[in-house]
């Protein structure tokens, strides 16, 4: 007799997110001064992400990562991605 297997059981760890909520969190000090926080990203993708929204009229920062942006399994992989990534925050250009 064939065995049923539901095929969410087997992609249930594929759906998951890669960072958490709390590592998703923007810098409240930028929120409270009306920055948004976008994505985080490598260097290229950092600087190709500033010219876009320059252009389209937004002021844009690149942060450092925070510490609640990183896992704490690897501290090797902590330095290395607090080196090579920055986290980008938006905000309308004041007229």
């Amino acid at each position: 007799m064939a065995k049923i297997v539901k095929i969410e059981s087997h992609l249930s760890h594929y759906t998951r997110r890669f960072l958490s909520d709390d590592q998703l969190q923007p810098d409240p000090a930028l929120v409270v001064e009306g920055w948004e926080r976008r994505f985080t990203a490598d260097e290229q993708r950092t600087r190709e992400a500033m010219d876009l929204y320059i252009q389209l009229g937004y002021e844009v920062r690149a942060e450092p990562l925070r510490a609640e942006e990183l896992d704490e399994d690897c501290q090797d992989c902590r330095t290395v991605v607090a080196a090579h990534f920055r986290t980008i925050y938006t905000r309308k250009r004041k007229s």
